[in-house]
């Protein structure tokens, strides 16, 4: 065991402090994008209140794969709220926004993901917010940014933001059509960066007192991830095509056909594309003037060579003999592996990146945790997502210091609520027992 395996022992975290402890986060938002700043700050300690409408609460309860709904829950709900306090509250009516302002006051951050001067309208804005609170890190983020042509009257979801970056362009085989990722990458990329933006303001405010606005675009956000893209355009005047699995600076870099299954094959430098031709043997070919350096396997003719030579050889190959070719001549080599292949994985469960816990609603569960590990004050998550509106009582009596007959007289006009029956995925499983995950 070396020094690594002791500080990041899974054994241990929660044993450790947490880095954000003291950072209290406010989030009016809904599906993944929003929700998912929160929640990456709430990983590592940071307490967050999420607030929905009474009664049917996020649009993300309602999504879930092949409508398939788990003790009463929407699967896709649970990725992005973990470790969240749930509050019911209908902000579009003065009290409810009212109290909304009151909850700012005591916070950190405010995380919003509505259409450009939704929150405004309501009174619960960012102009608004510092007015009695002008510390407080404000991030709006949505498809098209709070201003320009497209802020407006557009809505976007994940595969818009991945058409109008430029990203689906470059995806799928040419002469096909753009192939989407079929995974939320919009989503959880650009929460990464908007997570990164909270950061830093906090960090500002750390060291001037002063809180600020952050302004993020989903779409913009995906920009990021097309590398040489922009400045290859901008020398050559020439888009990024369609490649399909084939990587156009480093060669070779692809997904090739075995005998069973495909498999993942790369050698960036000269040394790894020389172990990749002793272990095809066919030491010759990195004599191979088309071949020799980096340089040349990037021409296009060559590396269309290559590659045909290198598809020709995988197909006489199991994956598990390329995986092994890989680690004894030192270049990248991996089969290409699935849900299943990473839940049962040791090495995953030992890293503690697939993550067991027991939530005191659902049970065992099993998860992707922080992927960020830190030896000193490691994230967590501590619990799942809730039914819509399980802990009003405990956030409205906990930081406004409400008493039950004002909550009771909140719940009857309908400024606070709970879950309803329909449509699913809102309220507790069949089998709770009234008090489990309820923080009193």
């Amino acid at each position: 065991m070396n020094w690594t395996n002791k500080a990041f022992d899974a054994s241990k975290i929660f044993a450790k402090p947490e880095a954000l402890h003291g950072i209290r986060v406010l989030e009016l938002a809904t599906l993944i994008l929003g929700p998912a700043v929160p929640d990456n700050l709430g990983l590592l300690g940071a307490e967050v209140i999420k607030v929905e409408l009474p009664g049917a609460g996020d649009t993300m309860r309602s999504v879930t794969p092949y409508g398939t709904f788990w003790k009463n829950a929407s699967i896709g709900q649970f990725a992005q709220n973990h470790s969240k306090y749930h509050l019911a509250l209908d902000v579009r009516v003065s009290q409810g926004a009212e109290i909304f302002r009151r909850l700012a006051k005591k916070c950190d951050v405010v995380v919003e993901n509505l259409r450009a001067g939704t929150m405004d309208r309501w009174g619960i804005g960012y102009e608004q917010l510092r007015e009695i609170n002008p510390g407080i890190i404000y991030i709006a983020l949505n498809g098209f940014g709070q201003w320009g042509e497209y802020s407006v009257g557009r809505a976007s979801y994940d595969a818009v933001a991945q058409t109008v970056s430029g990203l689906l362009a470059t995806t799928g085989f040419p002469g096909r059509l753009p192939l989407k990722t079929g995974v939320f990458v919009g989503d959880y990329f650009g929460a990464l960066q908007g997570t990164i933006g909270v950061m830093a303001a906090l960090h500002h405010r750390d060291r001037t007192g002063h809180g600020q606005f952050i302004e993020f675009s989903q779409g913009e956000g995906l920009m990021r991830v097309l590398d040489w893209s922009w400045l290859y355009y901008y020398l050559e005047k020439y888009n990024r095509p369609q490649t399909g699995n084939r990587d156009l600076a480093i060669c070779p870099s692809d997904v090739f056909s075995c005998q069973d299954a495909p498999v993942a094959v790369a050698a960036a430098s000269n040394q790894e594309f020389q172990g990749l031709c002793t272990a095809m043997g066919k030491p010759e070919l990195a004599k191979d003037a088309r071949f020799s350096t980096i340089s040349a396997r990037l021409k296009d003719e060559n590396a269309v060579a290559l590659l045909a030579i290198i598809r020709d050889w995988a197909k006489t190959k199991t994956v598990a003999e390329v995986d092994a070719l890989g680690s004894k001549h030192g270049f990248a080599a991996s089969p290409i592996l699935d849900a299943k292949d990473l839940y049962e994985s040791p090495h995953m469960r030992a890293r503690a990146t697939v993550f067991e816990y027991e939530d005191p609603m659902y049970g065992k569960m099993v998860e992707t945790c922080c992927p960020a590990k830190l030896c000193k004050t490691p994230g967590r998550i501590k619990w799942a997502n809730k039914p819509v509106g399980l802990d009003n009582d405990f956030v409205l009596r906990k930081l406004l210091g409400l008493r039950t007959y004002q909550l009771k007289a909140l719940a009857e006009q309908k400024v606070i609520g709970k879950w309803v029956e329909n449509p699913p995925g809102r309220k507790p499983p069949a089998d709770w027992d009234g008090k489990a995950g309820v923080i009193m």
